[in-house]
């Protein structure tokens, strides 16, 4: 049996930089709070909760949920890396569609340190011994700092593939601080022009600024799915359901491809998108909002190919073109994305679901993009996963 999944109510908190944060467990708490009540829904009618972090304790998930109540509720805890959050949702809106419970939750939280991500655990094989083999055969730069040589070389992939010019990096960042400005919840709020970009520090020469990366960031959010019969049931009517969802993880081609490009998930993306385009019935030309993986400009860039919204090849003209904001063909990111908006890596995705879920429901005040209907989710997970999630509006 399977079930319409509808999204009963999100909650997010304001992202703030590591150490001025309140503890995982109250963020994490909080957020709930606020998907309960917009949900108007009471804690004891959660069936499941699936928590998603990265940088934690096994059952940080309980520690933050028994803040708001100890109901015997199941607590799974995820760990997907960056695509924590979404795998989280995949796995709620798997527990309702599949009838094995009729309300679930995911929430995701991150208390990050400051500084560039590091290998946690050096006394085991890492989970990117591959990955680091393969970036320094095809980029070097074994000082740089992990994240960055991974997305910087996929960037460098890009410019030697398409002729794509630095300054249209700077132009993603710059669209993001346009964007988050009018976003109460967004880290940094403060516009900046192409110029400033472009003029940040150079993290990687002819390549990287340091506002083309995300920063770390700490935070919570979280999502209330149920059943279109639960719905029903308790007088609900939710504005937005889960029209398809997939998850995919690496092939060969991550590393037999040789191309930095396919080190960093274009391929898992590919494929989920196409997967989830199949099972709506619908083409990427009817999305009319999206909220994609931005953790650095360079991957808001390869992103808009791998989700179809414009040709392989074609990203410079599409961003050109402005195609990429209001006024062209897909509004991406409009709540700042992870560049702006910030990355709490385990709370990301569910920030993107709060994100669209506002703009399906007509709410996003002046970042709203007028009509939308159909809206896309992209969240991916180096090591790795990619979930893909399409919404509509009821």
């Amino acid at each position: 049996m399977s079930s319409q999944v509808m999204v009963a109510g999100v909650g997010m908190i304001p992202f703030a930089k590591p150490g001025a944060s309140e503890p995982y467990n109250v963020m994490a708490a909080r957020a709930v709070r606020a998907a309960l009540a917009d949900a108007g829904l009471d804690y004891t009618a959660l069936q499941q909760a699936y928590a998603g972090y990265v940088y934690g304790d096994s059952t940080c998930g309980q520690r933050a949920l028994y803040e708001v109540g100890m109901t015997g509720l199941p607590v799974v805890n995820v760990n997907n890396n960056c695509s924590t959050g979404s795998t989280a949702l995949f796995l709620a809106r798997q527990a309702v569609e599949t009838g094995a419970v009729d309300c679930a939750l995911a929430v995701g939280f991150e208390q990050m340190e400051a500084g560039a991500l590091t290998t946690k655990y050096v006394d085991r094989p890492s989970p990117f011994d591959r990955f680091d083999e393969e970036s320094a055969a095809l980029v070097g730069m074994p000082d740089v700092a992990l994240a960055l040589r991974y997305f910087g070389g996929a960037g460098i992939s890009h410019m030697k593939k398409y002729g794509t010019r630095l300054e249209t990096f700077a132009r993603i960042r710059a669209k993001a601080s346009r964007h988050a400005v009018h976003n109460p919840l967004a880290l940094f709020r403060k516009e900046v022009s192409v110029d400033e970009v472009l003029a940040s520090p150079v993290l990687i020469p002819g390549v990287m600024t340091r506002l083309m990366a995300c920063p770390p960031t700490c935070g919570a959010a979280a999502a209330i799915l149920v059943s279109d019969a639960f719905a029903r049931r308790h007088g609900l009517s939710p504005a937005v359901r889960i029209a398809a969802q997939a998850m995919t993880t690496d092939t060969a081609s991550t590393f037999e491809a040789h191309d930095m490009m396919q080190l960093v998930g274009y391929d898992m993306a590919k494929a989920a998108a196409a997967q989830v385009y199949a099972a709506a019935g619908i083409g990427p030309d009817e999305v009319d909002v999206v909220e994609l993986h931005d953790c650095f400009a360079h991957n808001e860039l390869i992103s808009y190919e791998a989700l179809g919204l414009c040709p392989e090849g074609g990203a410079e003209r599409f961003v050109a073109d402005g195609d990429n904001t209001y006024g062209g063909r897909y509004v991406t990111n409009p709540s700042g994305g992870l560049l702006s908006k910030g990355h709490p890596l385990g709370a990301t995705g569910l920030a993107q679901c709060f994100e669209l879920t506002q703009q399906l429901r007509g709410n996003a005040g002046p970042r709203q993009v007028d009509g939308a209907r159909i809206a896309l989710q992209h969240n991916l997970g180096l090591g790795g996963a990619a979930v893909v999630t399409l919404y509509r509006r009821s």
